[in-house]
């Protein structure tokens, strides 16, 4: 609740009622001009969130347009771009899948894995000890899934039964939770005819 000098009692965190009168000019001032960048703000997160809604609903439209111009049956919707008609703006599309890993799937596979390591892993072998350890570090709770799915790389490279079996376990407990899906509008330069991003910085709307 945004205090006024009208209001002759101003309430501080704690809720203790303070006379307007004992307020410094810098606490009105802080109050006031929070305020004014608050209520800005959420006009601002307003216009992006309508703005997003229809980015998001003309996009669609484009990508189905195009399909059924094409007499492609329904497919799901990736990754694409799209531009209008003499090029000069770009629009794209993205979208970026959060990877998590079923925690039992997780202790099944590590188990696999140091069971392969102890039975083949000599001293001379200490890269591959040190690059399967790496991949099970977490970082406040969680595992770094760039890492874990790099050990399925080597799948075909290391032909061993408790590796193979170790990996198909760490891929049985893949989880897509949710994903994100970006928006960017590019605009292209009279200059040297870039493209130039125009930032809206709205992928967490």
């Amino acid at each position: 609740m945004i205090q006024t000098s009208k209001d002759q009692l101003w309430a501080d965190e704690a809720g203790t009622l303070i006379p307007f009168n004992r307020t410094t000019p810098y606490e009105r001032m802080t109050e006031r001009n929070a305020a004014k960048l608050a209520k800005e703000a959420k006009a601002i997160n307003a216009k992006l969130t309508a703005y997003k809604t229809t980015m998001r609903e003309l996009c669609n439209e484009v990508y189905d347009t195009f399909m059924a111009e094409k007499k492609v049956g329904k497919v799901m919707k990736g990754n694409f771009t799209w531009f209008n008609f003499d090029r000069s703006i770009k629009i794209e599309v993205s979208i970026s899948d959060r990877i998590e890993f079923d925690s039992l799937h997780v202790t099944a596979a590590k188990e696999k894995f140091d069971a392969f390591l102890d039975r083949n892993v000599s001293a001379t072998d200490e890269a591959i000890r040190a690059m399967i350890m790496d991949a099970f570090q977490t970082s406040g709770g969680k595992l770094d899934t760039k890492r874990v799915l790099g050990l399925l790389r080597y799948r075909s490279k290391i032909k061993d039964e408790l590796f193979g079996e170790a990996c198909a376990i760490l891929e049985s407990g893949i989880r897509r939770p949710d994903s994100t899906k970006y928006f960017r509008v590019w605009q292209r330069t009279g200059v040297d005819g870039e493209y130039e991003l125009i930032d809206l910085n709205f992928s967490s709307i």
